[in-house]
């Protein structure tokens, strides 16, 4: 329990000091924005009440608004993915329910899973935060445009961490 706790500390600390110190330097232009920090809400434990959920979600979005001068703009769609998430989790639930202290990776769940879940959770997240920033409808499609292109390099950095830093369940 207090090794779990210590993990997401840690999980919590290196993905914004990545997000900040290294992704947010990156240049790949307007339309390729990752925000790798999205994992930290999608490698949550299953068993994470509701209300914590929403907490630590809301707690990820301030932080990197600290650090990226926004006002609120990632807080929002941080907790609008803390919101969801447990939906989505029900919606690709196995008819048994998730065992207890299974991780949502790759590596205990299976790629194709993994890929859905967090794919949408990534989309929903971008889809927010873009739509917050551009706050006008004039720029529909050119938004949707980076929304897609910024989720799908989102999700190539999640799933490279997941093969980098999380061993197979054989391993363990």
């Amino acid at each position: 329990m207090i090794s779990d706790i210590l993990k997401n500390i840690l999980r919590f600390v290196v993905l914004v000091l990545v997000q900040v110190l290294v992704v947010r330097n990156m240049d790949l232009g307007r339309y390729f924005v990752p925000f790798i920090y999205v994992m930290f809400i999608v490698m949550l434990p299953f068993e994470t009440p509701n209300w914590m959920l929403l907490l630590l979600s809301f707690f990820m979005g301030i932080v990197i608004d600290m650090f990226y001068g926004t006002l609120g703009m990632h807080a929002a769609a941080c907790v609008f993915v803390g919101f969801c998430r447990p939906g989505i989790l029900k919606l690709f639930s196995p008819r048994d329910g998730y065992e207890f202290g299974v991780q949502p990776t790759i590596q205990y769940l299976g790629v194709p899973w993994f890929l859905s879940y967090a794919a949408i959770l990534t989309v929903l997240h971008h889809l927010v935060l873009f739509y917050v920033e551009v706050f006008r409808l004039n720029d529909f499609f050119i938004t949707f445009l980076r929304v897609i292109c910024s989720s799908l390099v989102t999700l190539l950095l999640i799933v490279i961490s997941q093969f980098l830093f999380y061993r197979n369940k054989q391993q363990q």
